[in-house]
Order: C-alpha cells, then sequence, then structure tokens
C-alpha cells in the first residue's frame, strides 16, 4: 500500500481525505446502480475509487444484508478482494476449503468415504478457496465505499418503480423509486444505469430483456446450522450420494462450528414450485438425518433456511443496445448479475460470477466517465460475461444432474468425482477466457509467456520487489485502480543498464504513455510500467535503471520505487515458474481487471501503439 505521495497525513491511510459536500445525495449522477447485492456493492466500490464520478446505489431492503445466501468465495474473487485491499480479513475470518471428501453406499448399501482429495491444485492460485457469509463480503465492499473521497453509502428503501430515457442530453436516463420508508417517491437522473436487483429485475424489464432457459425441476433446501454429529467430514467440504434418499453437500462455515448442508428434496411435478411444498426447517433436518444415516446429525441451532428450485437461464444480451444497432449507439443501461444470469448453487458461482461482472464493466465506465476512453469500450461487456454466463450455464447443468443423479453402480458414481475434479480450475474461477477484442489481443507470441494465456487472468508468483527486498506475489502490486500495466520480462543480462532491451524498451513506451495522459497528471496514471528482472535482486544496481522505473510523482515529485522486481531469493523462479522465454523476455499487457490482454515481444513498439489507440483517447 502506497500513501503520503502528495503529503504526509495522519490516521489511517485506507480512509481518504473527503471531498467538500461529500454527503450530498445527486439528483443527477453519473452512474445509478439498482441493487446491493455482491455485483453492485462490487461496482460501487470499483466506481468510488474515482472522486470524479458521482454515484447513486439504490436498495429496496431497509439495510444491509445480515445472514444466509452466498458463501462459496472462489480463488479468482480473493484475487479481486486484494486488488480491493480486503483479502486478507476475509482469508482471516473464513474457512478454508482444504480437501473434499466423497461419500457413496457399498456394495451392502452403507455409506462410507470412497474418496478424499485436495481441494484447489498446487499453484492454481496464490489464494484459497474460502467460505464466508455473503453479508461479511458486502461489509468489506461497504468500509470501502465509506472510506471513498465521496462516502457513498447506499440509499435503501428505494423500491425502482420506472426506468425511462428523458430529454436530458447529459443524463438520460430517469429512475424514479418508491421510498419504502413512506417518504413518497424519488426520481434521480443518470448517464449510465446498472441494474443488479436480482432474478426479478425492474431495469431487465423496462429494457424489455428476459431470462431465457428451462428449470431443472430439482428441488433443493439448504440450511446452515449448529450440529451435534458423529459424521467424521463434518469439518471437510463432502459430497455424500445415499443408496436411496437422495444427496447432500456439506459446506463446513466460518467459525468453527457451524455447517451449511445442501439438500436434495427430488423432484417438482407439472407446475409445481418450491413454494407449493410446504419446506420447513424441520423437513430438511429429518431428510438430512435420513441421507447421512448411519451416523446421525442433531441439530441445536437453525441459523438460516431456504428452498429452492434448480434453473439455468441467462439474458439475450446484458445491456440496452439491440444487436442491429450494435456500433451505432453506446449503451446505457446495464444488467449484472442474478439480474442476467441464473444458475444453481452446487458449483458455488454465484456470488463469484456475479462480482466478476461488475468488476469487468467498473473500470470501463470509468474509463469512458473520465474521459480515457471511447464509449465503445463499453460494448465489450455485454460481449464478454454473456459468454462466460452461457459457458456457466453449461458447466452448472451437468455438475446439477451428476449431482442429483442416484449411482447405478461404482463406475456411474465415479463420474461425478472425476467430473468435480477435473472442473477444479473452472469452480476456482482461473479459466475464464475472454475472446479476442478490441482490449484483448491474439495469440501469436504467446510462446514468449506460455503460462500468462492471452485473455486469462494474470497468474500471480513471487517476486522481491527490488527497491526494500520485501518477498510479495507480483500480482498484488496491481489495485483496483482502473489502470493499465505493461509489464516487461527482462531477457538475460539485462539488468534495465543504457542500451539494454529494458531501457530501449522503455524510451519507446514513455512517448506512448505520455499520449495518454493527462496534463499535470501522474506519468503513470493511466498506464503503470513495471520490470522483472532475471538478475537476483542483491546483484542488481536500483540507481541504473531508466527513469521511467524510477518516475517522479506527486506535488512533491516524489520517486516511486515500487517498479521493479527480481526473482523470489528462496524460488520458485517466475520465469520458469510461468513460462518466460528467458532469452527473449516478454512484454504483458493487462487490462484494469488484471486480465492479459497481450504478450509481445520487447521491441513490439508498433504492436503497443496500435493496440491502445484502439480505444484509448488522447489526453
Amino acid at each position: 500500500m502506497q500513501f503520503h505521495l502528495n503529503g504526509f497525513r495522519s490516521g489511517d491511510p485506507a480512509v481518504a481525505p473527503a471531498l467538500p459536500g461529500a454527503d450530498h445525495k445527486a439528483q443527477d449522477v453519473d452512474v445509478l446502480i439498482v441493487g446491493c447485492g455482491p455485483a453492485g456493492l462490487t461496482l460501487a466500490a470499483q466506481l468510488s475509487a474515482f472522486p470524479e464520478i458521482t454515484v447513486r446505489i439504490a436498495e429496496r431492503k431497509p439495510g444491509p444484508l445480515e445472514v444466509g445466501q452466498a458463501d462459496g468465495i472462489a480463488c479468482r474473487s480473493l484475487e479481486m478482494f486484494e486488488a480491493f485491499g480486503f483479502a486478507e480479513k476475509v482469508m482471516k475470518e473464513g474457512y478454508w476449503v482444504n480437501e473434499v471428501a466423497f461419500w457413496r453406499p457399498d456394495t451392502d448399501g452403507v455409506l462410507h468415504r470412497a474418496d478424499r482429495i485436495q481441494d484447489v491444485a498446487d499453484d492454481l492460485s496464490e489464494m484459497p478457496h474460502v467460505i464466508l457469509n455473503q453479508a461479511r463480503v458486502h461489509d468489506f465492499y461497504l468500509e470501502i465505499m465509506r472510506n471513498s473521497p465521496r462516502r457513498l453509502t447506499p440509499d435503501y428503501n428505494r423500491e425502482l418503480v420506472a426506468l425511462s430515457k428523458s430529454d436530458d442530453a447529459d443524463h438520460p436516463m430517469q429512475a424514479t423509486f418508491n421510498r419504502r420508508d413512506g417518504k413518497g417517491t424519488e426520481t434521480i437522473r443518470a448517464r449510465y444505469v446498472v441494474g443488479c436487483d436480482g432474478a426479478r429485475s425492474t431495469v431487465r424489464g423496462a429494457m424489455g430483456h428476459a431470462l431465457k432457459g428451462e428449470s431443472a425441476r430439482q428441488l433443493w433446501g439448504v440450511m446452515d446450522v449448529l450440529p451435534v454429529t458423529d459424521f467424521p467430514d463434518i469439518r471437510l467440504k463432502a459430497a455424500i450420494q445415499s443408496e436411496g434418499q437422495g444427496s447432500v453437500l456439506i459446506i463446513p462455515r466460518e467459525g468453527g462450528y457451524m455447517v451449511r448442508l445442501y439438500i436434495e428434496l427430488g423432484e417438482l411435478r407439472g407446475d409445481e414450485r418450491a413454494a407449493d411444498r410446504d419446506v420447513s426447517a424441520e423437513l430438511l433436518i429429518a431428510k438430512a438425518q435420513a441421507i447421512l444415516a448411519p451416523y446421525t446429525l442433531e441439530v441445536k441451532e437453525v441459523a438460516w433456511w431456504s428452498a429452492y428450485e434448480i434453473g439455468q437461464r441467462v439474458c439475450d444480451a446484458f445491456d440496452d443496445v439491440p444487436e442491429d444497432a450494435r456500433g451505432t449507439r453506446s449503451p446505457r443501461v446495464f444488467i449484472a448479475g442474478d439480474a442476467c444470469h441464473t444458475h444453481s448453487p452446487k458449483a458455488g458461482q454465484g456470488m463469484n460470477v456475479s462480482m466478476a461482472d461488475t468488476f469487468n464493466l467498473g473500470w470501463k465506465l470509468a474509463a469512458v466517465l473520465r474521459g480515457r476512453a471511447a464509449p465503445a469500450l463499453l460494448d465489450t461487456y455485454s460481449e464478454e460475461r454473456r459468454a462466460k454466463a452461457k459457458e456457466l450455464i453449461d458447466f452448472d447443468r451437468d455438475m446439477a444432474r451428476l449431482f442429483s443423479a442416484k449411482p447405478k453402480d461404482d463406475a456411474e458414481a465415479e463420474q461425478f468425482q472425476r467430473y468435480f475434479t477435473q472442473h477444479g480450475r473452472y469452480t476456482a474461477g482461473v479459466e475464464t477466457r475472454y475472446d479476442a477484442s478490441l482490449i484483448t489481443g491474439g495469440t501469436e507470441h504467446q510462446a514468449l509467456a506460455a503460462g500468462q494465456v492471452v485473455g486469462k487472468r494474470f497468474h500471480s508468483a513471487p517476486v522481491v520487489r527490488l527497491a526494500d527486498a520485501k518477498p510479495m506475489q507480483l500480482g498484488h502490486a496491481f489495485k483496483a485502480d482502473g489502470r493499465w500495466r505493461v509489464l516487461a520480462f527482462a531477457p538475460e543480462g539485462d539488468s534495465g543498464q543504457p542500451g539494454g532491451a529494458i531501457a530501449q524498451f522503455c524510451d519507446v513506451l514513455v512517448p506512448v504513455i505520455a499520449r495518454f495522459t493527462p496534463k499535470g497528471a501522474d506519468p503513470d496514471s493511466v498506464i503503470d510500467l513495471r520490470a522483472v528482472f532475471q538478475t537476483p535482486h542483491r546483484e542488481m544496481r536500483l540507481e541504473a535503471l531508466p527513469p521511467a522505473l524510477l518516475p517522479k510523482k506527486g506535488r512533491h515529485g516524489l520517486t516511486d520505487f515500487g517498479k521493479a522486481f527480481c526473482p523470489a531469493f528462496n524460488g520458485p523462479d517466475i520465469f520458469d515458474l510461468r513460462g518466460i522465454d528467458r532469452s527473449r523476455g516478454a512484454l504483458l499487457v493487462l487490462r484494469p481487471d488484471q486480465y492479459v490482454a497481450q504478450v509481445l515481444p520487447l521491441d513490439a513498439e508498433d504492436e503497443i501503439s496500435i493496440f491502445f489507440n484502439g480505444f484509448l483517447l488522447p489526453a
């Protein structure tokens, strides 16, 4: 964490100085967010980093979420939380999913542990798979918002009743809210509206979109309980398929005592819905007891429970631009999370994918609103995230079917386990890959960095920061601040000396960066240049680095010493770990959401200039 750049300031560095009138609730805003779920709060937290952007976020409920709902946090989501600055809090408080147990009947029909495997493969991510109440994730986002320059807080008790276009050229969208606290209605005008308002989204309805797909007609119950049991794997994630009573998925919860149970309740018939079954907590407990027999289960307290039917549905588009009008006008309204895709909770992807939606959208909105990028950038949101939602639907359909299927024999029972194991990368959230587009290049030079796949998230690795010899994860240097990263990996023998490949590249890149950097702004405020050398850090000479890797910043012209890195002195070596070409080096361009946009050679002056000219606006 860097602070004191523009002068010494005492107190908590995470709390930004408040702007004058920070608590003012403007009626005309840049972005109106509808819904305070994980998608809405991720977006609000991202946008709160930019003081010049005005945001309102409205929620129909009377206050913040307190209990229940999602709990699984994928490795990729924790990587994202690190960019926001609260990953350590989540890891400290949450349950770590280290192993998974698989239980099924033996030849005599008696439940037994068939296998026990590692949950997250080695080097899949530097982050674990964690379980934590969604309400706590909300709390961390709300804290970021409160600490931002605009002291952003949600407007609760606001139910959206109408969304339409207005005649205001600056704020063309008009939203009318019914104030559920009895204070009438409120109208907010916005440049952009983002609907994060759930499966029954009013924003989606106003856009004329609908969720399309089919229900699997499978009923499940879920409950968070404090149990007393002799089942030996109660503190492991466990998938249990019984002989004739159905299936249950055990997810241990944070705190060491609470457990979540996903309980199969059978198929729905005809037009029957979940509400027609008269499901109760007592019914769920009895069903879980039957599935776990001969093991005993006594529930001492139920913290939360619900019943739901599995369905996989997705919208045709995630913004308000018809396909035949794409390219002729820019979107003004977006939907994210459950508002545009729904699925079962079996794969643990609901909250994770919703947050990934708005982490994708947030930096794009900020870039356009701040005049850094052309509005065409906004078209990539629906294009990228709808493709990922469709993949999730297909994966979820298979996962739900296999979990609910009664195995006829060991071979069929093992099919679910193999599927679970093979798709561990997917459930960890690290398999998302964006296709080539305006902001994602091709794979012509992929061999230069085989382990940093174009279109996938940057795969972090251990390094040492040159200036202070700090061991760290390289990916943790990239925060949720809207900046593009250019990461240069030096060829063998290059320590940043004059005339070397890194120095020559810096000379070429500096004018490219300057083209897009506003006058008076820090030189890395739009494009952030960093370098990784093969030379051990104790053999490097900091003072020999090119000036671009020791930039002067802030009102005092202070030197930023955080731009150069070397391989970890205790290994593993980042060049070996991520397949970086040692003889030629490599150049990575990273998007603000940490995805690899380009892999290029260090002398790719024309390619990198053409790439940024494609969507960034000259300052």
